[in-house]
């Protein structure tokens, strides 16, 4: 069983940053991918971005360029750095883990909301 605990969301002014924060802990795995997933109002949950415990980093276009992943291997913590922030940013951002073999269910946190305005 893993645990995620999301923190870093918050009310932020077009243009802004925030880092989001994600700590895992439990049955952690040391071969293992953790991500960043977003979901607004009406819409599916998409991949934002994610990393893979040798850093293998993957972006969803829309925030290339802008959002950095990046991940504390001895704390178990992913963050999510988001730079020039748009409206269409806001969402319930969630953080997401899975341990090899990739094939095996994956753990969600409980979200954090985070909201843009113009």
């Amino acid at each position: 069983q893993v645990q995620l605990v999301e923190s870093g969301g918050g009310l932020v002014q077009a243009g802004g940053s925030l880092r989001l924060s994600c700590a895992a802990s439990g049955s952690i795995v040391s071969e293992n991918a953790m991500g960043w997933y977003r979901q607004a109002p009406g819409k599916q949950r998409e991949l934002v971005a994610s990393i893979t415990s040798g850093g293998s980093t993957n972006y969803a276009d829309s925030v290339k360029g802008r959002f950095t992943i990046s991940r504390d291997n001895a704390k178990n913590t992913v963050y999510l750095q988001m730079n020039s922030l748009k409206p269409e940013d806001t969402a319930v951002y969630y953080c997401n883990y899975r341990g090899a073999p990739m094939w095996r269910p994956s753990y969600w946190g409980q979200g954090t909301q985070v909201t843009v305005s113009s």
